[in-house]
């Protein structure tokens, strides 16, 4: 397999994070690799069963402490990103909802009772989560969600709906959000509470490997101990998307590895008009472009993962991320296609796969005209969101 790493960027990494990468590397290549083009063909993944398989490697929450989670360091969570989408975008959303938006919620802002009661099965791979903000009217302006939450007696009344939920079809757990009294509060909700309804969504032309699904809360009764106490205010549900889009800036870099190794194989072998296609100018001049953009992409990466080791990440730092790594990552797929010619629509090849779901990526935790303004509003002190 050629390799992109022009800049030895290995030599940035330590050696537990070199043998982490090397793991989640080999799960991939072992148990995702050799059937994703299947389940993308066919709309449908073993969900629960690799959810178990990344449970026993300590992937699911491992950034987190405690409760059966490992505790790795950011950096390490960043790289097994990378090579879950690698493998595909549906295995590291998987991992990344799992531990990045539901268990980080109940984590940092649930009771002891809850964190008991739900991480350890979630670390495990045995309780699946999902974490319900997206409505079906209300996605980049979460503060106007419709969801409510009232009082009745010493019970909570749920009452709404959420839409393109990664996970909830097989979850057992979802982190909902709703509008209260006294504003926005988190909720764990067994999501075979009465009144809790899952449809699944069909018919997705991006990440088909991966299950997404609409809930709906129809006067669903939950006890007083399903609110997440720590949890008041928008600011709680925006954390937690912090949380799981620092994950998204190293994945993305796995499917657009994906794809440049692909593309470079690809060019030394095919040939045309006498030579491969890769002696031709042209196809290495998009070569050379695009692997520039991919260490400058990893660079970026590793020095948002350092950050967050010392406690100094900031919301505005991601969004940088976030939109620089997933906006070059889809060019990369689209300009390794065009190399590919006719066999880059082909399944046969990872290059569209990439391409299809990371025109999701570029949408869902954030657009990337929602990180502009993040990244606008830093700059001049002025919100442009309203």
């Amino acid at each position: 397999m050629p390799t992109i790493d022009l800049l030895d960027l290995d030599s940035t990494l330590d050696e537990e994070e070199r043998q982490i990468r090397a793991v989640v590397r080999r799960v991939v290549d072992e148990r995702v690799r050799p059937y994703v083009a299947d389940w993308y063909e066919r709309g449908a993944a073993p969900v629960r069963e690799l959810a178990r398989e990344f449970g026993r490697l300590g992937l699911l929450g491992m950034h987190l402490t405690g409760y059966g989670c490992a505790g790795s360091s950011a950096v390490a969570y960043g790289l097994a990103c990378l090579e879950l989408e690698a493998g595909d975008s549906g295995a590291r959303s998987l991992v990344s909802v799992q531990g990045s938006l539901a268990m980080y919620a109940i984590r940092r802002y649930g009771s002891e009772e809850q964190k008991q009661r739900w991480l350890p099965g979630m670390a495990t791979g045995e309780l699946i989560g999902c974490f319900g903000l997206t409505e079906p009217d209300h996605g980049s302006d979460p503060a106007s969600m419709a969801t409510r939450a009232r009082r009745d007696g010493g019970d909570w009344i749920l009452h709404g709906g959420k839409t393109w939920i990664t996970n909830a079809p097989v979850a057992d757990v979802g982190v909902i959000w709703a509008r209260a009294d006294d504003g926005v509060r988190g909720f764990a909700v067994p999501l075979d509470t009465p009144g809790v309804s899952v449809r699944e969504i069909r018919r997705k032309m991006s990440l088909r490997a991966s299950v997404t699904g609409e809930i709906t809360l129809d006067e669903v009764r939950l006890p007083a101990d399903a609110l997440l106490p720590g949890a008041a205010g928008l600011k709680a549900p925006l954390s937690c998307l912090t949380e799981a889009r620092h994950g998204i800036v190293w994945g993305a870099l796995g499917a657009a590895r994906d794809c440049l190794e692909t593309t470079l194989t690809y060019a030394a072998t095919r040939t045309q008009f006498g030579r491969p296609l890769a002696g031709f100018q042209l196809t290495q001049a998009k070569l050379a472009d695009m692997a520039v953009e991919w260490q400058k992409g990893y660079l970026l990466a590793l020095h948002l993962g350092r950050l967050a080791d010392a406690g100094r990440l900031r919301p505005e730092q991601v969004s940088v991320g976030k939109l620089n790594n997933v906006r070059e990552a889809l060019a990369i797929a689209r300009q390794c296609r065009t190399i590919l010619g006719a066999n880059g629509v082909s399944g046969e090849y990872p290059v569209m796969r990439h391409g299809d779901n990371l025109e999701s990526v570029l949408t869902y935790e954030g657009t990337s005209e929602i990180h502009q303004l993040v990244i606008g509003q830093k700059l001049t002190g002025l919100s442009a969101f309203s």
